[in-house]
């Protein structure tokens, strides 16, 4: 019995452990499936340079953004790479900038916010109203107690530090490094005048042009190897600096059928007599959740583009054309009324903000009493441009006086209010708005100058209803897709099966590991994580997207490094091609030592480019030619025949006839040296932000968390 009992003990030891190895090996199984490590470090995305880029600071800088910019969670995938991007390079500048030693001092700060030119945000709200003066005293008040709330770990002072302090000292750091680099750029005088001559210098010849197409592209072969010599010969334009895939899928679409659609019709149809009897349209259009939402304008008759227009513009008031197919829509149309209505209006107005978006830029008692003096003073006789330059808040109208013109096609792409007061007013009426909207919030002064073209305009209530597909009909697309990537197994079967059904394997563009969408497709983080978890020949399960159900198969991996052929054939092939087509042109159709007798052995006529200055680079009636045009001042080819020169559409043979120069229209060559020094420095202030951002060493692994 005891013997038992020992063996019992053991036993249960051994089946623990094997229960232990097991779990430990699925966990491990899990971890390296997922490209990660029970043992690595799970909250690094990324790396610049060694300085590490932490998940929740990456995620609390998506937020900022998403909260910012109004951005939908829906687009958070898009905006994952818009914020790593901005990282990346944020960390690569910061990073130089302490090298140089270039900071953003105490004294820098208090002169970007209180000094001569204080930032728009602080003049809008610290302004005096009367005197048009900056109230610094009171702004550095302001600032001061934003400083207290971020240290007693307030969230809005620390949003408000985040989006208007921190990009302020940014921007200036930058400036401060951007003078550094763009200092050193100098344009000689003797390099402005030389590139003034060539811009002026022209030149006429006359030439033979055998085109490539003159030869089928189906006689020229260029073999794989062909192609990977050309890539090793110029291996800076084939580098790749990541690994991309590419697949081919197919799709199974849940196309809405005509019984979906009739459907939809019955609905809408079932909906015209309730629609025709209510006498408030706008809460029925709401309630019955219409795809067109109600809109409270009028349209001029003459706008009036809508389909079936002639039918709707004949109601009576009341009336109800419909239904009517509409696009993928079932609509009904419904006459609310009409009304005379100017076909443009023009006004002047001094725009007072309470608040932009969801920041508040002034205190709306504030507002309204400095837009009540500003009625007073232009009733008292004060000249209304002045007022506008010195309060207006609307920096887009203050250059015309605060004047606008507006068609009443944009009725309804102004503030409701603004849009009524102008266009259902009468000219000269004045008046104080007030305005609440996405953008702003805040006060106007309008006054109506004038009002053009007066015609009907009629205002039309929409029951539109989209034609979808029933839930059968989505079943049985996600069914067909399941049994088609039940029976591909592997890239062979995928593309019989593909044929079989005659549907259209599509091949997609190169893919990155951390793309959030592809072509044509959309949005799909998990389809791209499937094809980097996968080989090649393997096919996916269906997956989802938007109204696709994606069957896919990896066709390629395409490693960091030199483009493969198969990547680098589409560029290269016509390159090639071309080469050998010009080879056989000048062995078989160059003879003779004038134009007139190649002309004659090439089967062409001998053409002439009168003219041409040197800066362009086409040819008339051939096209962008610059090796050509470059070869045409050449003072060596006057009055001689050159040998065959390959350019892009074909093979030339060309005689120079002249090469000069045309009056100068630039003739300041001071001038013409500022502006190359400014372009010059436009470009290397551009680039050396891209070389700072391709020389640093960027560790990537967002792919392991998303």
């Amino acid at each position: 019995m005891s013997v038992i009992q020992r063996i019992r003990d053991k036993g249960a030891w051994f089946i623990f452990g094997i229960i232990a190895l097991a779990l430990i090996a699925f966990i491990l199984q899990d971890g390296s499936f997922r490209k990660g490590s029970l043992f690595a470090n799970t909250t690094t995305v990324g790396k610049v340079n060694g300085e590490k880029i932490e998940r929740n600071e990456f995620e609390a800088k998506i937020d900022f953004f998403q909260q910012m910019q109004g951005v939908q969670s829906t687009q958070r995938d898009k905006l994952r790479n818009d914020v790593w991007d901005y990282m990346v390079e944020d960390i690569v500048m910061k990073q130089e900038f302490k090298k140089l030693g270039l900071g953003f001092t105490a004294k820098d700060l208090n002169e970007a916010l209180f000094g001569i030119n204080p930032p728009q945000f602080l003049k809008q709200q610290f302004t005096d109203p009367k005197t048009g003066a900056y109230k610094a005293d009171e702004a550095k008040a302001y600032i001061a107690q934003v400083k207290t709330a971020i240290k007693k770990n307030n969230p809005q002072a620390s949003l408000f530090y985040e989006a208007y302090i921190q990009p302020l000292e940014d921007q200036s750091v930058r400036q401060k490094y951007q003078s550094l680099i763009t200092g050193a750029v100098y344009i000689p005088k003797w390099l402005a005048e030389k590139q003034s001559a060539d811009n002026n210098a022209i030149s006429s010849f006359s030439y033979v042009y055998v085109p490539y197409n003159n030869i089928t592209d189906t006689a020229i072969k260029v073999s794989d190897e062909e192609i990977a010599a050309y890539v090793q010969k110029h291996p800076k334009q084939f580098e790749q600096e990541e690994e991309t895939r590419t697949v081919s899928y197919v799709t199974f679409d849940a196309t809405p059928t005509k019984s979906d659609s009739d459907v939809v019709l019955k609905q809408v149809s079932d909906l015209k007599p309730e629609f025709t009897a209510t006498t408030d349209a706008k809460s029925f259009v709401g309630a019955k959740g219409s795809d067109l939402p109600y809109s409270d304008s009028y349209v001029s008759k003459s706008n009036f583009k809508t389909k079936n227009a002639d039918s709707i513009t004949s109601l009576s008031d009341g009336q109800v054309f419909g239904p009517y197919l509409d696009n993928q829509d079932y609509s009904l149309a419904k006459l609310i009324g009409r009304r005379s209505l100017p076909d443009s209006a023009k006004c002047r107005h001094i725009l007072i903000k309470t608040a932009q978006g969801n920041q508040q830029t002034l205190p709306d008692s504030i507002a309204k009493k400095r837009i009540d003096s500003i009625e007073t003073a232009i009733k008292g006789g004060a000249d209304f441009a002045a007022l506008v330059t010195a309060y207006s808040d609307d920096d887009g109208s203050k250059a015309t006086k605060g004047e606008y013109t507006f068609s009443s096609l944009q009725f309804e792409t102004i503030s409701k209010e603004f849009a009524e007061t102008i266009f259902y007013g009468k000219t000269g009426d004045k008046k104080v708005v007030k305005v609440a909207n996405a953008q702003y919030s805040g006060y106007h002064y309008i006054e109506v100058l004038e009002q053009k073209n007066f015609q009907e305009a009629l205002k039309v209530a929409y029951i539109s209803k989209p034609i979808i597909a029933s839930s059968e009909t989505v079943n049985n697309a996600a069914n067909a897709a399941v049994q088609f990537a039940a029976a591909s197994k592997d890239k062979s079967s995928f593309e019989d099966n593909a044929r079989k059904q005659k549907k259209i394997a599509i091949p997609s563009p190169e893919i990155k590991q951390n793309d959030y969408a592809l072509p044509a497709l959309g949005e799909s983080r998990q389809l791209i994580r499937w094809i980097y978890e996968h080989k090649v020949g393997e096919v996916s399960e269906p997956i989802a997207i938007g109204d696709h159900n994606v069957v896919a198969v990896v066709s390629a991996i395409n490693k960091a490094g030199l483009q493969s052929v198969l990547v680098a054939r589409p560029k290269v092939e016509n390159i090639l091609k071309n080469e050998k087509k010009a080879a056989q042109i000048i062995s078989t159709k160059i003879k003779g030592t004038t134009l007139e007798a190649v002309a004659q052995s090439a089967g062409v006529n001998v053409q002439r480019a009168d003219s041409v200055s040197f800066q362009s680079q086409f040819i008339p009636a051939v096209g962008s030619e610059p090796k050509i045009i470059g070869a045409s001042f050449n003072k060596a080819l006057l009055n001689k025949i050159s040998s065959p020169v390959t350019g892009n559409g074909g093979v030339f043979i060309l005689k120079g006839e002249s090469v000069s120069a045309k009056a100068s229209l630039n003739g300041n060559p001071e001038l013409q040296r500022q502006a190359l020094q400014s372009q010059l420095i436009q470009q290397v202030g551009y680039r050396s932000m891209l070389t700072l951002r391709k020389t640093a060493t960027v560790t990537d692994n967002r792919s392991v968390f998303y």
